[in-house]
C-alpha cells in the first residue's frame, strides 16, 4: 500500500503561523497534522505501508527531513515531490506520478478524521464522505441502491447530494488513476479553472471503475485558527489515555495541569494553571498564568497572562491581558 499526500497549499487562512511552517506541519495535540494522518492510516490498514509520497511547495530542507522522518516512523519509504504551480488537486496528485501504482490511498493534509478506515482492498475504490448541512462548498457524491457512486459533482450551487467528499480516497489501481490524470492535463480538461481530482473520478467511473462511499464519524478541520484550536481540543480528548501526553521531563512548581493536555519535553510551569485542552511545546515556560483551550508551539515564554482559544508560534514571548490571540513565530507581546 502507498499513501499519497498532497500538501503544497499555502495555508493563507492560518497566517501568520504558515509564514514560517507549512500548515500540515503545524502541531495538533503535540504532533504535526500530517504525522497524525499518516500514523492513523498506517495503524488502521490491514497491510503495511511501503511508501509515503508527499507533494509539497517550497518548504525547505528542514521540512523535507521532517517528512522523511514521519514516513520512517511507520517503516515506509518517503518520496518528496514538488508542485510548482497551484493548478488544482488533480494536478497535485499527478505530481507524484512515479509513485502512482498499485494500491494507493490519497489523503489531502487539510483535515483530520475520526473513522473506521478498515476496507476491502479488492474493491475498485473507496471515497470517504460525511453528510453536511450545506454541501455547496464541497465536492459531493450520489449513489444508487447498491451503494455504488453514480456521480461526482464539484461544489454545485444547486443541491445534488449531502455526502461531501472529505479528501480521502482509496484506489486499487494507482496506474489507472495516474494515466487518467495525465490525460486530463494533456487535454487541458479543467473545472473552475483547475485540474480536479473529481474529473478523474468521473472518467474512471465512466470507464467501469466502481467506487463506494464510506462514512466517517468526525471531520476535524484545520483551516483557520479557531478550527485548529477546536481540532486540538478534540484530538486531546481522543488521545487521552492512548498516548503519553505529558513528558516526564516537565517541571511543575506550585502549578496545576488540568487534563487533557499535551506538554512537551523540558517545559516549566510555575504558579500557573494550564488546561484543559492545551498543547504546549517543548522548552517553553509558563509563569503566573492561566491557559486553556490553546495551541502553543516550542521555545515560548508566557508570563502574567490569561490565554484562551489562542495559537502562539515558536519562540514567542507573551505577557499581558486576557486574550484569544493568534501570534506567529519570533514575536513579542507585552
Amino acid at each position: 500500500m502507498k499513501i499519497i499526500i498532497p500538501m503544497a497549499g499555502r495555508g493563507s487562512r492560518l497566517r501568520p503561523h504558515t509564514l514560517t511552517i507549512p500548515k500540515p506541519l503545524l502541531p495538533v495535540a503535540g504532533k504535526p497534522i500530517v504525522q497524525r494522518i499518516v500514523e492513523d492510516l498506517a495503524e488502521a490498514l490491514s497491510e503495511p505501508v511501503e511508501e509515503v509520497a508527499f507533494i509539497i511547495g517550497d518548504f525547505g530542507k528542514a521540512a523535507e527531513e521532517q517528512l522523511r522522518g514521519i514516513a520512517a516512523g511507520i517503516g515506509a519509504k518517503a518520496s518528496i515531490y514538488t508542485q510548482d504551480e497551484p493548478l488544482g488537486p488533480g494536478h497535485a496528485v499527478l505530481c507524484a506520478k512515479p509513485s502512482l501504482s498499485g494500491n494507493c490511498i490519497v489523503a489531502f493534509a487539510d483535515t483530520l478524521f475520526k473513522a473506521n478506515f478498515a476496507f476491502d482492498p479488492s474493491e475498485d475504490g473507496i471515497i470517504w464522505v460525511q453528510r453536511v448541512e450545506d454541501p455547496s462548498s464541497f465536492g459531493v457524491v450520489k449513489t444508487n441502491e447498491a451503494n455504488v457512486i453514480t456521480e461526482f459533482v464539484e461544489k454545485s450551487p444547486t443541491f445534488v447530494s449531502d455526502m461531501a467528499i472529505v479528501g480521502l480516497y482509496y484506489f486499487r489501481d494507482g496506474d489507472r488513476l495516474r494515466d487518467t490524470l495525465q490525460h486530463i492535463v494533456e487535454e487541458d480538461i479543467r473545472d473552475k479553472g483547475e485540474y480536479q481530482l473529481t474529473t478523474a473520478l468521473e472518467l474512471l467511473k465512466n470507464g467501469g471503475v466502481q467506487f463506494r462511499p464510506s462514512l466517517i464519524e468526525e471531520w476535524l478541520d484545520c483551516g483557520n485558527k479557531d478550527n485548529v484550536v477546536a481540532t486540538n481540543r478534540r484530538m486531546l480528548q481522543l488521545k487521552d489515555g492512548k498516548e503519553a501526553l505529558v513528558a516526564d521531563s516537565v517541571m511543575v512548581e506550585n502549578a496545576v495541569i488540568i487534563p487533557p493536555c499535551y506538554i512537551g519535553e523540558n517545559t516549566v510551569i510555575r504558579n500557573s494553571v494550564v488546561g484543559p485542552h492545551v498543547s504546549l511545546g517543548h522548552n517553553s515556560t509558563v509563569e503566573q498564568s492561566v491557559i486553556s483551550d490553546a495551541v502553543i508551539q516550542n521555545e515560548t515564554q508566557i508570563r502574567h497572562a490569561n490565554i484562551s482559544k489562542a495559537m502562539l508560534g515558536n519562540f514567542v514571548s507573551f505577557e499581558g491581558e486576557p486574550a484569544a490571540v493568534s501570534i506567529g513565530d519570533y514575536s513579542e507581546h507585552k
